[in-house]
């Protein structure tokens, strides 16, 4: 995915379409942005740019460039028709290319999701000139178009008054008279294409003032638009980091230690020699990794040698896991929200209670970890899939012992993510092969690699209490969650916290993002969130919804639970506590309405379940059984949806739809136990994923809002599993507390 940087383009004042709203109008704000911070953005013969986010070409072709990574979410899409829609462009003419790292990408909002426990006791100015100034480039928390579509809206609007001053200048008319259309600058019987335009354009002084696009014709905005990455994913000539193919290069497999303080014990390296094609063995403390002519002797060489690491100590087993969420709970824990006065309305009060698990999760994407690295000249240049480009540049620097500025990163597209390309780890081992070795390197983790060094989602635990008072009301609430502090290793991991300003990162206690998610939408009038930070021992990372796909699994069951001991139906109990969340009321009603809810009568296999979070609403309805020979039979998912104003409804309704079926998945399976400081799951067929035959019929429905867009690709995860979960109650009279589903049967 190089890109021809031979082109160099003047860049000033004319040429810079960088700022921020105000007013009724959009405005640029030259003097609100450090003049260091230039766009880098690089133009092909024929192209002018316009600002750090297009260029546009004298065939008339536009370019956008997008800083995310598309990991299947559709950014590659999203991005582009924000533009498009406010420059007036013809959709078969807009393309799509990365962005450079550049502190312009920032990711604010993704920054603040991602880096809570780093970031959230910072003063928003400094927060901000932290996430700036560090070029936190990060594709995360369900946050590309929420952070960034004002941006895109006002270089669109940009390149469209600068085009419109252009076409006026040759006319002589007023440029405000212009308007675009359909990729033409139009006014009276006067038109001009853009490409005929865009060199003119690019020289023009921008208004003070840029209105915005007005008219609702032909606009691109809400509608379905194919997306820009389809047809070069059926064609096959969509640019993966596995496709990759350098002159004299080689391929790298990997072994890497146990969990814990360990080391690189023993390699029988004479057996390597003997597989055809074997070339290299590369060691440190933490792995070893066998180079060779094709991978798949990289790999039989790696097996071939057997590695053997130190046994860590303590060790860890599924059984440590599990005692170390129980003796969480024995310490005070940190109260991370409360309102009302629950001591008061529990105390001398006979009250509910129920535990709740959830078991440590891979990602599991089809593709693994891979990178490709050049060491050439004293600098290293490498191609992979990354959520956070400018972290994977910095791990790959250290690894390599080279300056940042001597690291050029080209982003690939992800074959799935789901949070694990978050990890810089492949960065820094094929940086480091590739100077060890002196020619091109492709390192791809083994599948099973992939899951035994997952940063997993954390197991957790949920010990909830609560008292319905005698006239059958909620009126206290208490959630208290054994976890990781999930948020605070991700940043110091990531971030490396000697580099973070000042923060609550090092003071230890409760992490809010762990227990992201637990504080019920419901008017509850005294209730608290408890986190009790637990030692599993086991790295953990992001994973899709994060903290929410627990704890909404605890809250929802539980509600189930507090409805059946109120004598209620589980749709009423919740309605009656949703005056002050219409938006999500109006989800339950419908999911109910297009799910035929029979009120979780016995029997019924009916559970339904809802959530709020990202600015984004969701009720969903399951219909499961427990088959004769145990297993979850899931028959349909219904759901409906409320994230606010959509950018394209097809990419929001495939988010949705593959949000329900991971978290179908994480229902019934994608979990893994320990033993010996290793996880026990080695191949795809272990995970026990819903396969094809196992899918249920499932309806989404999307409810139209004038609100501001909320996040997509997280928001179907949480709330599929308590939904399934009540529904099976509801089959089998059986309260299954335990994720995955019928683990605690086995």
């Amino acid at each position: 995915m190089a890109r021809d940087t031979s082109a160099r383009i003047k860049l000033d004042r004319r040429t810079l379409l960088i700022g921020g709203g105000a007013g009724i109008g959009l405005v640029v704000a030259w003097a609100a942005w450090p003049r260091t911070w230039l766009p880098n953005l690089t133009a092909a013969p024929g192209e002018s740019l316009f600002g750090a986010w297009l260029k546009i070409g004298s065939d008339g072709h536009v370019s956008v460039a997008v800083p995310q990574c598309e990991e299947g979410q559709g950014v590659y899409t999203a991005f582009p028709q924000i533009i498009a829609d406010e420059l007036g462009a013809d959709w078969k003419m807009v393309g799509v290319e990365p962005a450079p790292l550049n502190p312009l990408y920032a990711n604010q909002l993704g920054a603040e999701e991602l880096f809570e426990a780093a970031l959230g006791n910072l003063p928003d100015t400094l927060r901000a000139s932290y996430v700036r100034r560090s070029g936190l480039m990060l594709t995360g928390g369900s946050t590309s178009v929420r952070n960034f579509e004002g941006e895109l809206r006002r270089a669109g609007a940009a390149a469209r008054a600068l085009l419109c001053k252009a076409a006026a200048a040759r006319w002589g008319v007023d440029w405000q008279a212009c308007g675009t259309f359909n990729h033409l600058v139009f006014q009276g019987n006067h038109k001009l294409g853009f490409g005929a335009l865009a060199a003119e354009a690019a020289e023009q002084r921008l208004p003070a003032k840029v209105p915005p696009r007005v008219g609702d014709e032909a606009r691109l905005y809400g509608q379905p638009l194919l997306r820009l990455d389809a047809p070069p994913k059926v064609d096959g000539s969509a640019l993966f980091a596995g496709d990759i193919r350098l002159a004299d290069m080689v391929y790298a497999s990997i072994r890497q230690g146990p969990v814990g303080e360990t080391g690189l014990a023993r390699i029988e390296r004479a057996a390597a020699d003997k597989v055809p094609g074997m070339l290299a063995v590369v060691t440190t403390d933490d792995w070893v990794a066998t180079v060779a002519n094709n991978w798949w002797a990289a790999d039989r060489a790696l097996d071939a040698m057997r590695p053997r690491f130190r046994t860590p100590d303590p060790v860890i087993n599924s059984d440590t896991i599990e005692a170390a969420l129980s003796s969480a709970f024995e310490g005070a824990g940190s109260r991370i929200a409360e309102t009302g006065d629950l001591a008061a309305q529990f105390r001398g009060a006979q009250l509910v209670a129920a535990e709740y698990r959830v078991g440590l999760a891979l990602h599991a994407p089809l593709e693994p970890m891979t990178a490709t690295a050049v060491y050439r000249d004293g600098r290293v240049t490498l191609w992979l899939p990354t959520q956070a480009p400018g972290l994977a540049r910095a791990a790959a620097a250290r690894a390599a012992g080279v300056a940042e500025n001597d690291v050029i990163l080209h982003p690939t597209m992800a074959g799935g993510s789901f949070g694990a390309k978050l990890e810089t780890d492949v960065a820094a081992q094929a940086a480091l092969l590739a100077v060890k070795i002196g020619r091109p390197v492709q390192l791809t983790w083994p599948r099973g690699e992939d899951f035994r060094r997952d940063r997993f989602r954390p197991a957790a635990a949920g010990r909830m209490s609560a008292r319905i008072d005698p006239q059958r009301r909620l009126t206290g609430w208490l959630a208290k969650i054994a976890a990781p502090a999930s948020g605070r290793e991700l940043a110091e991991r990531l971030l490396h916290g000697d580099a973070l300003p000042a923060s609550g990162l090092a003071l230890g206690g409760g992490d809010a993002s762990a227990v992201a998610g637990a504080v019920p939408p419901y008017a509850i009038p005294n209730f608290a969130v408890d986190h009790h930070p637990a030692a599993i021992g086991v790295p953990t990372g992001y994973w899709r919804s994060g903290a929410h796909s627990y704890t909404c699994f605890f809250t929802e069951s539980f509600l189930d639970e507090l409805a059946h001991v109120a004598g209620q139906d589980a749709l009423s109990f919740r309605m009656a506590m949703l005056g002050g969340q219409p938006r999500l009321a109006r989800c339950l009603q419908i999911a109910a309405q297009l799910g035929g809810w029979q009120g979780g009568q016995p029997g019924s296999g009916q559970g339904i379940a809802c959530h709020s979070f990202r600015g984004s609403h969701i009720a969903v309805l399951a219909e499961a059984q427990l088959t004769s020979d145990r297993r979850v039979k899931v028959e349909r998912l219904v759901a409906a949806v409320d994230c606010g104003r959509v950018v394209n409804p097809d990419l929001v309704m495939q988010q949705i739809e593959g949000g329900l079926l991971f978290g179908l998945a994480g229902a019934v399976g994608c979990a893994t136990g320990f033993t010996e400081n290793v996880a026990d799951v080695r191949e795809i067929s272990e995970l026990r994923l819903p396969t094809l035959a196992d899918c249920p019929d499932i309806t989404v429905e999307l409810i139209r809002s004038t609100a501001e867009p909320g996040g997509a690709s997280e928001l179907a995860v949480p709330p599929v599993a308590p939904a399934i979960a009540n529904a099976l109650q509801a089959a089998t009279g059986v309260r299954f507390r335990r994720l995955p589903l019928l683990s605690d049967l086995e």
